[in-house]
């Protein structure tokens, strides 16, 4: 799994090699198909972009280690080690989604947890 951080750096939630996003309490919360997130009820959330997660507008929300064509991430706590997460269910087909914006050099000011409510 990989880690995910806040614009401060500190690790808020994971990505695992299905794409299910689990928040740092190991709870899955969301999914990204063909680079777009989406939660497990179907809502566009925005999209995975070059490691940065953007939102609607294409502000950058959150990071993952390597991220590029963004603002300039902070150096990034070291993350714990994940908690063994539970088995998601079967993400449901998302609807189509909005042709996403050209990705911005700004922070979002949606934290993780505002950008996953939706």
């Amino acid at each position: 799994m990989q880690a995910i951080f806040a614009r401060t750096g500190q690790t808020v939630g994971w990505l695992n090699d299905n794409g299910v996003i689990f928040d740092a309490s190991s709870h899955y919360r969301a999914f990204v198909r063909d680079k777009k997130v989406f939660t497990y009820q179907g809502n566009y959330l925005g999209v995975l972009d070059r490691g940065f997660f953007r939102d609607k507008q294409g502000h950058a929300v959150s990071f993952m280690k390597g991220a590029s064509g963004g603002p300039i991430p902070p150096i990034p706590a070291i993350p714990p080690i994940p908690a063994i997460p539970p088995i998601p269910p079967i993400p449901p087909i998302p609807p189509i989604p909005p042709i996403a914006p050209i990705g911005t050099f700004n922070w979002s000011t949606l934290n993780w947890e505002a950008f996953l409510g939706g």
